[in-house]
């Protein structure tokens, strides 16, 4: 865990970017530092309106771990985040190729929840990319 995290036990913007450098490391021990044991995680997909939800270090570590399974090279960059108080987000530009050999390039972000220094609450978006149905014409 960062050493400003450590000394202070608030999250900061900088803490934020630790995480990610975790991600894009894809080091899920030193992830996993950053959370509380009865964090929760929702995942962009899943059966639910919230997504695939994972509740407790164990599950939550799960639910990591297939991000770099289903996506080996993955990888986030052009990110900006921000902190207020026990809540902060996080944007990025998710790059890499699916296990089924799909080039994936997606814009989404993080919603968090913080207490104690620790995350709460991870809860994961990302946009559909898909061609449109049809071309759209403008009148002239």
């Amino acid at each position: 865990m960062s050493e400003a995290l450590a000394a202070t036990g608030q999250v900061s913007v900088e803490t934020l970017k630790q995480l990610l450098d975790a991600f894009n490391q894809h080091k899920l021990d030193r992830i996993m530092e950053f959370f509380s044991d009865d964090a929760t995680f929702d995942m962009p997909r899943g059966p639910r309106p919230w997504g695939a939800r994972y509740v407790g270090s164990d599950q939550v570590r799960k639910g990591l771990a297939t991000r770099f399974v289903g996506i080996p090279d993955v990888h986030y960059a052009a990110d900006r985040h921000w902190v207020s108080g026990d809540r902060g987000a996080s944007e990025w530009l998710l790059t890499g190729t699916s296990v089924a050999g799909q080039k994936i390039r997606v814009q989404g972000c993080d919603l968090f929840e913080f207490r104690d220094g620790k995350i709460i609450r991870k809860d994961s978006y990302w946009k559909l990319v898909e061609p449109l149905a049809g071309s759209i014409r403008r009148k002239a």
